[in-house]
């Protein structure tokens, strides 16, 4: 073997992608079935994304709330190993202990741990309604997190009765909240977040198109909500079944 044949292997840095899902009653039947698809359907493309991707491993945690708040894993897991499994909705809507339990593991102690570094996570939160705790206590402590300010975050809104301006309050700024009233709607922006947020996420920074200044990450997934949106409304103006939340 010559001085060069030798191949190195340089451990990639890993990036996880947290989905916040709302399994109050009001989530129960079709809103929490179309949940359910969409995600188990969108894992085969995350697991593609992480296994070409030089930069970056993506690992996938999910923290169910409604009466309380618990993850579906102890740890995040590899998006090539992840399987989703089917969640239930029923109870209240404890917005404040989810967003509690996500500052408590978004530490270098606990889901950000990884020896070989990790990037800002991407934070997907989906819901229906108005919180039922004080979710602004859990909320304003959060936003003290230094992972929790470098994520992309993006939300949700499913049918008229959920709180936009909450979720606004959670990602930030109203760009980055999406109102849905079908489940067409709800499945492909589950789709297209969940691919969009990965691929963005786990990336080294990205540079503005004019070359002239850094954006955030954030700011980059922003605006590609805005640039999906005419066509989404072709998505909220279908369903087989004539569903409208």
């Amino acid at each position: 073997m010559g001085l060069y044949d030798e191949v190195i292997e340089v451990p990639r840095r890993t990036m996880v992608l947290f989905f916040l899902v709302d399994t109050s009653g009001s989530m129960k039947g079709a809103k929490i079935g179309t949940v359910n698809a969409a995600i188990e359907e969108v894992i085969p493309e995350l697991q593609d994304i992480s296994e070409v991707n030089a930069d970056a491993q993506i690992k996938i945690a999910a923290l169910t709330f409604s009466t309380g708040a618990r993850w579906v894993n102890n740890v995040p897991v590899e998006a090539e190993s992840f399987r989703w499994n089917y969640l239930d909705a029923f109870g209240l809507t404890d917005l404040g202990e989810a967003c509690a339990q996500l500052n408590e593991k978004l530490s270098r102690k606990e889901f950000m741990s990884d020896a070989t570094g990790s990037f800002a996570p991407a934070i997907f939160l989906l819901s229906d309604g108005d919180p039922t705790d004080n979710y602004k206590r859990g909320l304003e402590k959060l936003k003290e997190n230094n992972w929790f300010k470098k994520a992309i975050k993006v939300a949700v809104a499913i049918g008229e009765n959920a709180n936009e301006d909450v979720l606004a309050d959670f990602t930030g700024n109203r760009e980055s909240v999406i109102t849905v009233h079908t489940p067409e709607a709800l499945k492909k922006w589950i789709q297209f977040v969940s691919v969009r947020a990965s691929e963005i996420g786990s990336r080294s920074a990205h540079v503005g198109e004019e070359g002239q200044k850094n954006i955030s990450k954030q700011e980059e997934f922003a605006k590609e909500i805005q640039g999906q949106t005419a066509e989404a409304a072709e998505w909220d103006s279908f369903d087989d079944e004539n569903i409208q939340w």
